[in-house]
């Protein structure tokens, strides 16, 4: 199946196939800018507790977070990718987000504070 493009709705696919996505709250520990990425971005260590533990995660969230204020915030990520490369920093989490009018990313977060490594259902 194909996803549609950003305006439309993706394709169907089967509940099975959602939940191989592994979706988790995290806790930023950890935030600094990176300057070497080729989009602005920010390097985070997110806390995941448990067996998960503490993942990097370069994210492209500089226009509405500072990496000093990201601390102690919690977000939503994917934990289950493969890692990728970043120049010489290895993301191995994607933070989710949507785009706010002007397309600048607003990171997903639970409304009230919850265990570390929560899974989404």
């Amino acid at each position: 199946m194909t996803a549609a493009s950003p305006e439309g709705v993706a394709a169907a696919i089967f509940f099975e196939e959602f939940l191989k996505v592994d979706i988790r709250v995290g806790t930023i520990v950890a935030a600094e800018p990176f300057p070497e990425a080729r989009k602005p971005a920010i390097k985070l260590l997110v806390d995941f507790g448990g067996e998960i533990g503490v993942r990097k995660s370069s994210a492209q969230i500089t226009r509405h977070y500072q990496p000093d204020r990201l601390i102690g915030r919690q977000i939503v990520v994917v934990v289950n990718f493969p890692p990728r490369q970043i120049g010489k920093f290895m993301s191995e989490v994607l933070c989710l987000g949507v785009p706010d009018p002007a397309g600048e990313v607003v990171l997903l977060a639970p409304d009230l504070p919850v265990p570390n490594g929560g899974r989404m259902f």
